[in-house]
C-alpha cells in the first residue's frame, strides 16, 4: 500500500502572526554578507558598476524576493513539493549532460538565452529538501534499518554521477558529505560509516587513474608540492596567497588591492573572492566575514535546536552543513589547505544560480522556524 503524506490541521497563521516569528537574526547577517559582496564586486569591476556589481545587485534582489515567498509561503506546500523540486534540479542536470554550456573546460550550465543557471547549485539544496522530506517520519526504530537508505543512497547517486562527468568535483563531494551528515544525524548505525570509509579508502587507486581528469590530478600534485607548476596548474593559488598575504592586518585599503586591480588574481570576481577581499582589508576585513558567517551558522543551528518537528530539524541542520561546506571547501581552498576545486564564496561570489539556491534555503530555514511549533511529518512518498 502506498504511504500517505500526513501533515497537521493547525489553523494557518496570518502574515502578522509569521512576521513577529520572523527571525531578524538569520536575515541582518545574510543581508550585509550581500551588502560585502557588491563593495568587493563594485571594486572588482576597476570601481565600476559594470561588468560584476549590477548584475549581482539585480540577482540579489530577485533573490530576496525568493527567500521571502519561500519563507512566507505554507510550509506544507515544500513538504508535499519536495519530490517534484528534487526531479525538476534532477533534470536540469540531465539536460546539461547533453545541451550544457560549456565554459573554463567544464559542462555545467544551461544557456537560456539571456542568462545561464548552473543546475548543480540548486540539486545541493533540493537534495537538502528531499532527504529531509523522506527522513522526517522515521523514529529511533527506522532510523537503524538499512533498507529505509536505499532511496536516500538513490537520490544522493544519481545527481552525483552526472555532476562528476561535467566534471565538478566540488559540487559532488558536497552532495556526499551533505548525505554521510544527514544520515548521521538521522541515527544511522556508526558501524556502516566505518564500512564506507575503508570502501573509500580502498577506490582511491581507482579513483586516482580512472576517475580524476590529467588537470584534477595535476591540482593535487601541485596542492602536494606548490612549486610544482608555478606557471601552470599552480599559477592561480600562488596568486591568491601572494594577494591574500600582501594584505597584512588591515589591507591596502579599498580597490588599491595591486594584485587584484591589476589582473594578477584570476577569478577575483569568482572562487577566488576571498582573496581579493583579504588583499582589500586584510585579516581584519577577512575575519569579519567569518564572524559573520559563523553567526549565520550560529542561527540556522538554533533554529534547528528549537524545531519541534522532525521536518523542520533536518532541513535546518542539512542547510546549516551545506551552507558551512561551501564556505569551508572555498576558503580552505583559496588558502591552499586543500586542492583547488570550484566551489563559490556563498553569498560573496559573482554569479546568480548559488546566490538564489543559497536564498531559496535560507527562506526554507525561516519559513521552519516560524512554524517550529507545528507537527509535520511527511511518510514516504
Amino acid at each position: 500500500m502506498a504511504r500517505q503524506t500526513r501533515v497537521s490541521n493547525s489553523n494557518m497563521m496570518t502574515l502578522s502572526e509569521k512576521l513577529k516569528r520572523f527571525s531578524w537574526g538569520l536575515f541582518i547577517p545574510v543581508f550585509i554578507v550581500l551588502v560585502i559582496s557588491i563593495l568587493i564586486l563594485f571594486s572588482a569591476g576597476g570601481g565600476s558598476w559594470h561588468p560584476f556589481a549590477i548584475s549581482q545587485l539585480i540577482k540579489i534582489f530577485l533573490g530576496l524576493g525568493i527567500f521571502f515567498f519561500a519563507a512566507f509561503t505554507n510550509i506544507k506546500l515544500w513538504i508535499k513539493s519536495a519530490y517534484i523540486i528534487y526531479f525538476i534540479a534532477l533534470l536540469m542536470i540531465i539536460l546539461v549532460t547533453f545541451v550544457g554550456h560549456t565554459g573554463m573546460g567544464a559542462q555545467r550550465w544551461l544557456d537560456l538565452g539571456i542568462f545561464h543557471i548552473q543546475p548543480s547549485e540548486f540539486i545541493k539544496i533540493s537534495l537538502v529538501l528531499v532527504l529531509a522530506r523522506y527522513f522526517s517520519w522515521m523514529n529511533w526504530k527506522d532510523s537503524i534499518e538499512l533498507k529505509n537508505y536505499i532511496i536516500p543512497i538513490i537520490l544522493m547517486f544519481l545527481p552525483f554521477t552526472l555532476i562528476v562527468v561535467q566534471p565538478d568535483l566540488g559540487t559532488a563531494i558536497s552532495l556526499g558529505l551533505i548525505t554521510v551528515v544527514m544520515f548521521y544525524i538521522t541515527g544511522a548505525k556508526k558501524q556502516w560509516f566505518i564500512v564506507a570509509g575503508i570502501l573509500a579508502i580502498l577506490a582511491a587507486p581507482v579513483v586516482w587513474f580512472g576517475g580524476l581528469h590529467n588537470y584534477q590530478r595535476e591540482r593535487i600534485i601541485t596542492f602536494v608540492n606548490p612549486d610544482h607548476d608555478s606557471k601552470g596548474s599552480g599559477y592561480q593559488i600562488n596568486q591568491a596567497k601572494i594577494a591574500f598575504g600582501s594584505g597584512g592586518f588591515v589591507g591596502k585599503g579599498y580597490m588599491s588591492g595591486t594584485q587584484s586591480q591589476q589582473s594578477f588574481l584570476p577569478e577575483k570576481q569568482t572562487d577566488f573572492i576571498f582573496t581579493m577581499l583579504g588583499e582589500e582589508f586584510g585579516f581584519i576585513g577577512a575575519f569579519i566575514l567569518l564572524i559573520i558567517y559563523g553567526i549565520i551558522i550560529s542561527v540556522l543551528f538554533w533554529m534547528a535546536k528549537t524545531c519541534r518537528n522532525r521536518f523542520g530539524q533536518l532541513f535546518c541542520f542539512g542547510f546549516m552543513l551545506n551552507f558551512f561546506i561551501y564556505y569551508f571547501i572555498n576558503i580552505s581552498m583559496v588558502l591552499g589547505l586543500i586542492p583547488t576545486v570550484g566551489v563559490p564564496l556563498p553569498l560573496m561570489s559573482f554569479g546568480g544560480s548559488s546566490l538564489l539556491s543559497l536564498m531559496f534555503g535560507f527562506g526554507l530555514c525561516q519559513n521552519a522556524h516560524i512554524n517550529k511549533d507545528q507537527q509535520l511529518s511527511a511518510k514516504g512518498f
